[in-house]
């Protein structure tokens, strides 16, 4: 009797020993990101950390810790992303998207974890991946501990293609917890300038850039000097983690900050009446910030009505911060000493929990 033809995993799509090489692969630059706080765990199912221990140089001394998850992707920058065969800075927009959302409540990013779904496990490609999403990590100062990368050529049918998601844990004192309640009349609204368009519109991106205009990714346009398009587009978003973490440090006792807004999806308009009162507009002016030249080259190619880019990108500004008024210039000094290009943007005024843009 002929014996029964048989099939591997391998030959229905699947490589275990190209996973075995990607972790093998992928084992420093995930180590990279562990401090002291990290307990390895060779060949573990879990990653370890610990929230607070006794050893005198590292001790935390967390009185009532509260921890904070986030959860995120990079939504359709990864298509540009995977038609430019460019991996080394799409996990930084990963690891941004997360921290910097949990930042908005005070908190402190403790560790990170990385999903990626693929159409085939290359280990250089993932590898390379996987360094971007540590780098984002030592940028935020927080420990990749853990992942999981899995191959699915049945639901990732073209060759090349993934999709990235990433969650996040932090911890914050309760008493510092920022909500936005103590936003007031008379703050002074803040703005952090952003790299690009960090990671949200790229659906309406592509769209005007590729589908109506025919553009490609290699194509230079005056207007954004000399960098190509593909290489504004993926410009990694910022992570604002060290600088927001060294100004709230630098306050311990005086509550300056009163509320925080991460602009992403939504744009100014929509996020940052997430942490205004019921009573208080958010008046801000127009002229206050340079607007960065991408999102004239969208609007005018569109053309995308002004009301819409606002409501759709983040216009320059990737972070806001409401502060008492009196703190406001001090704020500001040490915001740029950490490295960040601030703004007067606006003021709180009364009103009904929206931004008004004059």
């Amino acid at each position: 009797m002929a014996k029964k033809k048989t099939i591997s995993y391998e030959q229905a799509g699947v490589s275990i020993d190209a996973n075995d090489i990607m972790v093998e692969r992928i084992s420093r630059s995930v180590a990279s990101t562990h401090g002291p706080r990290v307990i390895g765990l060779e060949n573990g199912f879990a990653g370890l950390f610990r929230l607070d221990y006794d050893e005198k140089l590292f001790k935390r001394n967390y009185k009532n810790p509260v921890l904070v998850a986030c959860t995120d992707g990079v939504g359709t920058k990864v298509l540009i992303a995977q038609e430019m065969n460019r991996y080394e800075t799409i996990g930084q927009d990963l690891v941004a998207m997360n921290v910097n959302d949990m930042l908005v409540q005070g908190a402190e990013p403790l560790f990170f974890l990385d999903y990626v779904g693929i159409n085939k496990l290359n280990p250089e490609v993932m590898a390379a991946i996987v360094e971007s999403v540590a780098k984002g990590c030592r940028i935020a100062d927080c420990a990749l501990i853990g992942g999981e990368t899995a191959e699915m050529p049945d639901i990732y049918t073209r060759p090349g293609e993934y999709d990235l998601a990433g969650f996040a844990v932090g911890v914050v004192e309760r008493h510092r917890i920022i909500t936005g309640k103590s936003v007031q009349k008379g703050d002074v609204v803040l703005g952090l300038a952003s790299s690009g368009i960090h990671s949200n519109g790229y659906t309406l991106v592509r769209h005007v850039l590729f589908k109506d205009h025919k553009l490609k990714p290699s194509d230079r346009l005056a207007e954004l000097g000399d960098a190509t398009l593909g290489e504004v587009l993926l410009e990694p978003t910022r992570i604002y983690v060290r600088s927001i973490v060294s100004l709230l440090n630098s306050y311990k006792r005086k509550q300056v900050v009163h509320g925080m807004a991460h602009i992403t999806g939504g744009g100014l308009v929509g996020n940052i009446p997430r942490v205004l009162p019921e009573d208080c507009d958010a008046v801000l002016k127009k002229n206050a910030w340079p607007v960065h030249p991408i999102f004239t080259v969208l609007q005018k190619l569109g053309p995308i009505d002004e009301e819409e880019m606002y409501r759709v990108f983040n216009m320059g500004i990737g972070y806001v911060l409401i502060v008492a008024p009196d703190f406001a210039d001090s704020v500001k000094d040490k915001l740029e000493k950490s490295g960040e290009t601030v703004y007067k943007i606006g003021v709180i005024a009364a009103g009904n929990k929206k931004v008004i843009i004059k």
